[in-house]
């Protein structure tokens, strides 16, 4: 599928920069004027080196007025130069060590905060630095609950992922146990693709576990590829602009597709929500 400049005020793009390699950008294509940015940072699914993996997805959230920063090279879509070899568990039933870490991840949040204050930045002065997200999909769904113990992250989401419950990890080189939920300290959104996503026992018991800080666990039984794969990101893509857009600019008509008994995905047939804190 083509990429597309998403649905909100501020037509996006997917590039790259010298000053941050080994990483993609989305962001608005225009950022000399305007309201302040937000920040978000992106982990892969399958803590994959393609950052262009949910690429219709991301670019959705920066037409709303941020920059998405997920790591890797572009390895998938229209004119990739180099398309990514698929992930395969071994004999064991082990999958390959993660391409990407949580450094990773988090290394966006720095360079962006350093080019707000850089001069002769495109983005000097553009980005405001209380406005900072991370989200992730599966394995990089880990990465996100890693990075979120960041103080400078104020809004988290999880994607089709969640800390295994039993305690084996099949993936090499992510290592969390659910100890790493007790050190959340933002609001966070889990999204999960009904029972038959593959991480539905996790996400499910980690949404069970927490209970310091508001939480939302949202269902749409599609499995465990969301809508990534559909314009614009999908219904997906939307819900979680609602979530930053609440969480960070606490806009309140994005606050009511969470908040009150008639919340717009309590309603929704297909969809369920669950809610800790959130009135």
């Amino acid at each position: 599928m083509p990429n597309g400049p998403g649905t909100g005020a501020f037509p996006a793009v997917m590039t790259t920069d010298a000053t941050l390699p080994g990483h993609v950008i989305y962001r608005p294509a225009s950022i000399a004027a305007g309201p302040p940015l937000g920040v978000l940072v992106w982990g892969n699914g399958g803590c994959m080196a393609d950052g262009a993996s949910a690429r219709l997805h991301l670019l959705e959230i920066a037409s709303h007025g941020y920059v998405v920063i997920a790591p890797g090279a572009v390895m998938s879509g229209p004119g990739a130069p180099a398309q990514r070899a698929e992930r395969r568990p071994d004999a064991a039933g082990q999958l390959p060590p993660v391409a990407t870490t949580s450094a990773d991840v988090l290394a966006g949040v720095d360079w962006a905060l350093a080019e707000n204050q850089r001069a002769g930045s495109a983005l000097k002065g553009r980005i405001d630095p209380a406005l900072v997200a991370v989200a992730g999909h599966s394995c990089g769904g880990l990465q996100a609950l890693q990075v979120a113990t960041d103080p400078r992250i104020k809004a988290v989401i999880v994607h089709n992922s969640g800390v295994f419950a039993d305690g084996t990890n099949p993936i090499r080189g992510m290592t969390v146990t659910k100890d790493l939920l007790l050190k959340l300290h933002t609001p966070v959104l889990y999204v999960l693709g009904g029972p038959s996503d593959v991480a539905f026992p996790n996400g499910t018991d980690d949404f069970k576990r927490i209970a310091h800080v508001p939480a939302a666990l949202v269902q749409l039984p599609v499995g465990h590829g969301g809508t990534f794969f559909t314009a614009n990101g999908g219904a997906v893509a939307a819900l979680s602009v609602d979530w930053l857009e609440w969480q960070l600019r606490a806009d309140k008509s994005a606050a009511r597709s969470f908040k009150g008994a008639n919340c717009r995905l309590c309603v929704v047939p297909t969809w369920t929500i669950e809610r800790k804190g959130i009135d």
